[in-house]
């Protein structure tokens, strides 16, 4: 009779391995009605599920775990068998070895079996975390599908596709009669994100539905972190600085890549954090409808901390204190929260309202002029317009705050939406589009102004960076 421990021990040296390595000789006898499932932080994580069958386990590794769903489907991939005395094994497998990374066992218990063939498992799972009908179907070489055949458990919702992150007011500190109702926390000067977790995988989408995954591969291990925790987190990416304070301008470099390789090289030089503030979704359990304080307890819950994520604490009351703080540390301003508030997607709400240390505009650029003197051959200034009802509208220039870097890059970009004539609803005065350049209107930038002017235009505006985050649509005059 073959050996069918014999291609597991040949891939193991029990002088290397803290894993069972059980001579060579007679299979133990069971009863066929163990599962377990590991979970497994190899080279990519993933989860074994093994199946005790005629002495061994029989073992598929499954990238994203069992599904929950039955409209999920899953591939799995068959492993060699593996002894029996694995199912209770957790530890380290060396750096070197085969499988090297963390196991854990992440669920065990009882099965049954319905059908067992080449090609088709089914089974009835009995464990703590997962009870249900599956099936494994062989589809080619080592691979397979599997399928829970059952629905899933009545009270689990699945992670949902989209949630559009909740805006906020401009406006002040509630008054200090009100202080206590509020939640507060620092506001961060990065790129909001909906970051969603399942698997072990994770994928962001900015405030337009823009998937930025790929530009921040350092979320790959916080997905990895989370194991099989299944997420939805409403968050803002960051960068630093050379001292070490937050800076939107540092972020500008990580915006707008689309080659792999220079994603790579930047993301050494100049890393990202995902600062969470919100759980809107939390292993099959959708969140959004409690309370703003409730959120926040199940969040720091799972205590997420690590080298480029963080959540940080909010306060509440104290909202001046934490308002002196923002100053100090020349952070953006705080977010006031009302603290028995539900998640309200897509909605801007007086629930949440954002006080500033710095005056900021989201702007449409609708033309630019060219410069003169160094900047000759170049983006002179930018100008700016703002939506209203009846189409855009003059809203000034902006020709401060610009790195070189940045003006070759508006260069390019905006010679590509060159058009004839003026894509505003309303004239601008003729000494502001003297040797006007104009574009179609698709680019979103942001300034720092002083005030409004009494014509509706930005005094002393200073040009931050291109937001691609946002779209012309959804940008609003902040009062």
């Amino acid at each position: 009779m073959a050996d069918k421990l014999a291609p597991y021990r040949g891939k193991r040296s029990a002088k290397r391995t803290p894993e069972p390595v059980p001579a060579p000789g007679p299979l133990p006898r069971g009863h066929d009605d163990t599962f377990v499932i590991q979970e497994h932080h190899a080279r990519a994580l993933h989860w074994d599920f093994r199946l005790e069958r005629g002495g061994v386990l029989v073992s598929w590794a499954v990238p994203k775990g069992l599904p929950l769903d039955p409209k999920d489907n899953r591939l799995a991939v068959h492993t060699e068998d593996h002894p029996l005395e694995y199912a209770s094994f957790e530890g380290g497998i060396p750096e070197g070895e085969y499988g090297a990374g963390r196991v854990t066992v992440w669920d065990r218990g009882r099965y049954e079996c319905e059908k067992w063939t080449d090609d088709e498992v089914k089974v009835v799972l009995h464990g703590e975390r997962v009870q249900g009908r599956y099936v494994l179907i062989h589809t080619r070489g080592t691979q397979w599908l599997v399928h829970r055949m059952d629905a899933a458990p009545a009270d689990r919702a699945p992670l949902p596709e989209l949630v559009r992150p909740m805006l906020a007011t401009l406006g002040e500190l509630p008054p200090a009669a009100q202080d206590g109702r509020y939640g507060y926390e620092l506001k961060w000067d990065g790129v909001r994100a909906i970051v969603y977790a399942e698997g072990g995988r994770v994928r962001a989408l900015t405030r337009n539905d823009l998937d930025v995954t790929a530009g921040y591969p350092e979320l790959r291990a916080f997905g990895e972190a989370l194991g099989s925790t299944s997420a939805v987190f409403d968050g803002e990416l960051i960068a630093f600085d050379a001292a070490g304070r937050v800076s939107f301008g540092a972020l500008q470099q990580r915006m707008h890549l689309q080659d792999a390789a220079r994603v790579r090289r930047l993301s050494a030089q100049t890393p990202v954090t995902y600062v969470l503030f919100d759980l809107l979704h939390l292993d099959g359990r959708d969140t959004t409808r409690l309370p703003y304080r409730e959120r926040r307890e199940l969040l720091e819950g799972l205590a997420l901390s690590g080298p480029h994520w963080d959540t940080p604490p909010y306060t509440e009351g104290g909202g001046p204190r934490l308002l002196e703080t923002s100053r100090e540390q020349g952070l953006e301003g705080v977010m006031a929260k009302l603290l028995d508030a539900p998640y309200e997607p897509g909605r801007r709400s007086r629930a949440w309202i954002k006080v500033k240390n710095l005056r900021t505009q989201e702007v449409v650029v609708v033309g630019w002029r060219p410069g003169q003197g160094n900047r000759a051959d170049t983006v002179g200034s930018l100008l700016l317009a703002l939506p209203e009802a009846d189409g855009l509208h003059y809203a000034g220039s902006v020709g401060t705050g610009f790195t070189r870097q940045m003006l070759d890059d508006l260069r390019t970009r905006l010679s590509k939406l060159e058009r004839k004539g003026s894509p505003l609803a309303g004239a601008p005065p003729t000494r502001d589009v003297k040797d006007a350049h104009w574009v179609s209107p698709k680019l979103v930038g942001e300034v720092r102004f002083t005030e409004w002017t009494r014509d509706g235009r930005l005094r002393h505006p200073a040009w931050r960076g291109l937001r691609p985050d946002k779209s012309p649509q959804n940008v609003a005059r902040e009062s």
